[in-house]
């Protein structure tokens, strides 16, 4: 960038390339340059096109950064939610309709399932009959989203997949908002993700301190005796912050992380150890 970011550009080029991959040692009398190059005729004019440049960057790691692949991977997860809910929902409203015309009728996605393959005998039942094929697909557009979730999310954040399992690991991109930002975030942080309204309580005093978000799903939380589960969350939000900053700085797989929190969970849950060890 010694010449300038806009050195050799044409009346019709923007420079986005330059102004987002540049650098220089030390400021210069760019608009002066620009004038002495050519580039512009004044000042005006060099900054209504570094403008209009600066936009163009912005614009294209805005860009860059939604086709990155743990975006992919929220776009996804929340798709999932989504599907799983609607599926859900029109199971209901199924169930009820259902139970306004048959003597006897089911509940839930396996008895749209098998009212999808009951025969048309009224246009009453055809629309029924539809409206659970509906809820059908949409469950198993809910599971193909998975699958998707579950091999992405190998690949943009392996480590924290590891440990965490896809799914969690997704949810957890979704809250954070990205890699980068999870990376950024301090293990405490990461501890609570997802439980943001019994946070707010408590900061409000009318709630205790929440122990745990959405990790709390995971076998090692779920799974250890209550007085011990705060020490178990800790523990895993420390191993997953640590998995989150290594698949965003250095992006290499690290099987050792996996071997430390199993270690540290048997050491919480027989008692071997401080439990509130980090």
């Amino acid at each position: 960038m010694s010449e300038g970011w806009f050195a050799g550009l044409a009346a019709d080029e923007v420079g986005a390339g330059r102004v987002r991959d540049g650098s220089a040692d030390a400021p210069d009398e760019w608009p002066t340059r620009a004038i002495e190059s050519g580039f512009a005729v004044d000042e005006g004019e060099y900054y209504a096109r570094l403008h209009e440049t600066a936009i163009s960057a912005a614009r294209d790691e805005m860009e860059a950064r939604e086709r990155a692949d743990d975006q992919q991977v929220i776009h996804a997860v929340r798709a999932m939610d989504d599907a799983g809910r609607m599926a859900n929902e029109l199971a209901e409203r199924v169930a009820e309709w259902a139970g306004s015309r048959y003597p006897e009728s089911g509940t839930g996605l396996d008895y749209c399932r098998e009212l999808a393959d009951t025969p048309i005998e009224n246009p009453a039942d055809e629309r029924l009959v539809a409206l659970a094929e509906r809820a059908v697909a949409l469950d198993a557009e809910r599971a193909s989203l998975e699958r998707y979730v579950e091999r992405v999310v190998r690949t943009a954040a392996p480590n924290l997949a590891a440990l965490a399992g896809p799914t969690l690991a997704a949810r957890l991109l979704a809250l954070a908002g990205g890699l980068e930002s999870l990376a950024k975030t301090s293990s405490s942080t990461m501890q609570v993700l997802g439980a943001e309204e019994a946070l707010f309580a408590h900061l409000r005093g009318q709630a205790p301190s929440p122990k745990h978000g959405v990790i709390y799903v995971h076998e090692y939380v779920r799974g250890t005796r209550p007085e011990k589960r705060g020490s178990a969350a800790r523990a895993l939000a420390g191993k997953l912050t640590i998995a989150a900053r290594i698949d965003h700085y250095a992006g290499d797989r690290r099987p050792d992380l996996e071997t430390d929190l199993d270690e540290r969970m048997r050491q919480i849950r027989t008692g071997g150890e401080d439990d509130g060890a980090a």
